[in-house]
């Protein structure tokens, strides 16, 4: 569905529905100000003052800054934001952006959910100013603690901080213009609000719209990052390390056997549920796995899960096929699901077969890997090459 820049004023709000831009050629030409009343550039925006009421914020992000990789899991429903503070100098709460998610997450934490704003998420669209809306949003989300993190980054030898915020996009497939209108006039909790909103506003429920992918395998071209992108420079430096530079000379496989490590690793950033990864002893085979343990439940009663992971650090022209991923299948054992870490691909049929008979095994491949460790701060090559060489540093 796409909506035409002349006919914003009077739109309602569809999920993933492109409002165009203008084409005049200036800053009138934003789509998100003429649909919403509020301003028209900035990533971070909002209708109302901050001394008084704000009606509503609008959080706008092109999902392409690699040094604050802001992102969208359609699966889930969650929305990750990198906050206002991004370059160094400034204090963390000096942007109005930073100051406004403190007081949210501030207000979420004790309970004020009715002061809340509502939050509308829009990401940029694939034609000039068009943007796409992704839906309304809520601060927080299920089984997330740390929902509101100060992280630290560094830029031309200066550190400083910004906010990465969680929020969850609600199951409202639908925003009419006549609740816009209660906002623009001050009123929020009115009979035009969307009822998932309404229920976590009351009960703090979150209806996430959950939106599971309809297929069950990726290309090759969807895990591995684009060519001459950060997130590929990244990726390439990582192998470069195991691959090129350690040290050969006492055991040909020392760089093999490192991203072993490396790998558990990172699986245990990836999930905080993963206790513990221990790299085993070397097989006939000249491989290795790890025996990982995930846990879930209240204290005083939970439950442990074994899992066995497979590494394989591979140049990302060199896919992993039925052979790689069999050898860890054969080696599951009975109530263990593996994972499989390339830093490269799994080849269509491997992946397909694990799909199809239903193998309790994660996929976690070169775009993955990147993703976990940008999502954990390590957002530029100088910052993943200092973290590799901390971590795994040559014998």
């Amino acid at each position: 569905m796409r909506v035409q820049f002349e006919n914003l004023s009077k739109a309602d709000l569809y999920v993933d529905a492109v409002y165009e831009g203008g084409n005049a050629g200036h800053i009138g030409d934003d789509p998100i100000s003429k649909l919403l009343g509020c301003g028209n550039q900035g990533g971070f925006r909002y209708s109302g003052s901050t001394k008084s009421a704000i009606k509503f914020c609008v959080l706008y992000s092109s999902l392409r800054e690699p040094d604050w990789p802001d992102r969208l899991d359609l699966e889930s429903g969650r929305f990750i934001y990198y906050g206002d503070n991004r370059t160094p100098g400034d204090d963390l709460h000096k942007p109005i952006g930073n100051r406004i998610l403190r007081q949210v997450f501030d207000d979420l934490h004790s309970g004020r959910r009715d002061k809340i704003p509502p939050f509308f998420i829009f990401t940029k669209g694939a034609r000039g100013r068009d943007v796409i809306f992704r839906g309304l949003a809520v601060p927080g989300a299920l089984s997330v603690r740390e929902d509101l993190l100060a992280v630290w980054r560094s830029k031309d030898g200066k550190r400083f901080q910004n906010y990465r915020a969680v929020f969850t996009i609600l199951d409202v497939p639908h925003v009419r213009r006549a609740w816009i209108q209660d906002l623009q006039n001050g009123h929020v909790y009115t009979d035009n609000a969307p009822d998932a909103w309404k229920e976590w506003v009351d009960r703090e429920e979150y209806q996430a719209l959950f939106a599971p992918a309809t297929k069950s395998y990726r290309t090759k071209s969807e895990q591995i990052p684009e060519q001459s992108t950060v997130q590929r420079k990244i990726l390439e430096r990582i192998i470069s390390y195991f691959k090129i530079e350690y040290p050969t000379d006492k055991n040909k496989h020392a760089g093999e056997y490192a991203f072993e490590n490396c790998a558990a690793e990172i699986v245990k950033l990836m999930d905080s549920h993963i206790v513990r990864c221990d790299v085993t002893r070397p097989w006939r085979d000249g491989g290795r796995d790890a025996l990982g343990y995930y846990q879930i439940g209240p204290d005083g009663h939970k439950h442990t899960f074994e899992f066995a992971l497979e590494a394989k650090c591979k140049f990302t022209g060199n896919g992993s096929g039925v052979r790689d991923v069999s050898r860890l299948i054969s080696r599951l054992r009975h109530r263990q699901f593996g994972v499989f870490v390339t830093t490269s691909y799994v080849a269509k049929q491997a992946y397909e077969e694990i799909v199809a008979d239903q193998h309790p095994v994660i996929i976690i491949s070169g775009i993955d890997i990147v993703q976990i460790l940008m999502d954990k701060g390590y957002s530029t090559v100088a910052q993943v090459e200092a973290w590799l060489k901390t971590k795994f540093p040559f014998d």
